[in-house]
Formats: C-alpha cells, sequence, structure tokens
C-alpha cells in the first residue's frame, strides 16, 4: 500500500489563529494536536479544529505545498478554506470514518 502525505490547515475558531502542516498520517496528528501532545504554537493558541487538507504522493510535493500556503497571505488562505468547507466544519469525523 502506498504511503499518503497529507497537508493540512488547523483553526482555533471560525476565522480564527490558523496552522499550516504536513504529515504522512493526518488521523493520528490530528488527536495528537486535538490532546495538546505536542508543545508549541498548536497548544500555546488551541488550534485543534482540522478545517482544510490536500493528499499527495509524495512528500516532497506535499512538504513544497506546505512551505507554499505557509508564505500565504491570510485571505488567501480563508478563501481555499472557504471554498471547499464553508461552515468552518472539523473535518476529523470524516476522516475518522476514511480511516475505517
Amino acid at each position: 500500500m502506498q504511503t499518503c502525505f497529507f497537508v493540512y490547515i488547523l483553526a482555533s475558531k471560525r476565522n480564527g489563529t490558523l496552522y499550516v502542516g504536513v504529515t504522512n498520517d493526518l488521523v493520528r496528528r490530528i488527536a495528537e494536536h486535538k490532546a495538546k501532545l505536542i508543545p508549541g504554537f498548536t497548544r500555546q493558541y488551541g488550534v485543534t479544529l482540522l478545517v482544510y487538507f490536500e493528499t499527495y504522493e509524495s512528500i516532497l510535493e506535499a512538504r513544497a505545498r506546505e512551505h507554499s500556503l505557509k508564505r500565504w497571505r491570510r485571505a488567501w488562505k480563508l478563501t481555499l478554506i472557504e471554498k471547499l468547507n464553508p461552515t468552518w466544519r472539523d473535518l476529523t469525523e470524516e476522516l475518522n470514518s476514511l480511516a475505517t
């Protein structure tokens, strides 16, 4: 089975603090963020809602996209999220159902 890589955006609330990350196990990584297991930005600012993610076959592609998104203006990120998730719902539930 081929490994997938994910670029994701977390938010503290609608139009709140945003965090862009990359991982090869999105279910585990989101669980870590929600449990506040990782010291740093997301724990400090309560950024735990999964509001957007993309899938890549290559870690190089995923890291390049993460790097690009981190340089984006905030308004562009908000537009990206709202295009696919206009209600800013937490996508974790959908993610968990995909994983099982």
